[in-house]
C-alpha cells in the first residue's frame, strides 16, 4: 500500500486527536471514583482551595493563550518576513513553538494531567506538521511555499488540533466554577 506523506500527517494528526480525547474521557471517568475515596473538605481546607481557584483559572487563560500563540496559522502570519527561505521559515516556526511553550511549562502544576498532555500533544502534533511539510519541498524554496502547504493541510483538516485543544482547556476550567 501507498501511502504519501500528507496522509501519514493527516494519520499522526487524528491520531493524537483521539489520543486528547480518550485522556479526557478516561479522566472524566476516573474523578467521580477518585471523588468517592476522598473525604469531605474540613473547614480548614476551604480558604486553600478558594485561594488557588484564582491561580488554576490564571493557568487555564494562559494556556488558552499559548495554543492560540501555537496555532500555525497565527505563528506564520506573525514570523513571515518577505525573502525568507523554507529553512528561515521553518527554524523560526519551531523556535517559536518551543519558546511558547517553554515559558508557559509552569502552568502545569495548576491543570489537570489531562490538560497538560493535550497541550503537549498539541507542540508535538506541531512540530511534526512543520517537519513533515518543510521535509518535503526543495531547498531553495521559498517560505511562502511552506506557509502555503501548511495552510492548505490545515484547511483541509475538518477540526484544526488546536480548535480541539481549546475545547479541552475551556471544558476543564469550566468545571472549576
Amino acid at each position: 500500500m501507498d501511502f504519501s506523506n500528507r496522509t501519514l500527517l493527516f494519520i499522526l494528526l487524528g491520531a493524537g486527536a483521539i489520543f486528547i480525547l480518550y485522556t479526557m474521557v478516561k479522566d472524566m471517568i476516573r474523578k467521580p471514583k477518585d471523588a468517592a475515596h476522598v473525604p469531605a473538605p474540613d473547614a480548614a481546607k476551604a480558604p486553600v482551595d478558594k485561594s488557588v481557584l484564582p491561580l488554576q483559572l490564571q493557568a487555564y487563560e494562559r494556556l488558552v493563550l499559548l495554543v492560540e500563540r501555537m496555532n500555525l496559522q497565527n505563528m506564520i502570519s506573525r514570523i513571515f518576513q518577505p525573502g525568507l527561505t523554507v529553512a528561515d521559515m521553518h527554524v523560526g516556526l519551531i523556535q517559536t513553538i518551543k519558546a511558547e511553550f517553554e515559558h508557559n511549562i509552569a502552568q502545569q502544576i495548576y491543570v489537570s494531567p489531562t490538560a497538560w498532555e493535550a497541550v503537549k500533544t498539541l507542540k508535538e502534533q506541531t512540530i511534526t506538521l512543520v517537519n513533515q511539510v518543510a521535509s518535503q519541498l526543495p531547498p531553495d524554496a521559498t517560505a511562502m511555499e511552506l506557509n502555503k502547504q501548511i495552510l492548505e493541510i490545515l484547511m483541509q483538516a475538518e477540526t484544526s488540533p488546536s480548535e480541539l485543544t481549546s475545547q479541552i482547556l475551556n471544558a476543564e476550567a469550566k468545571r472549576l466554577f
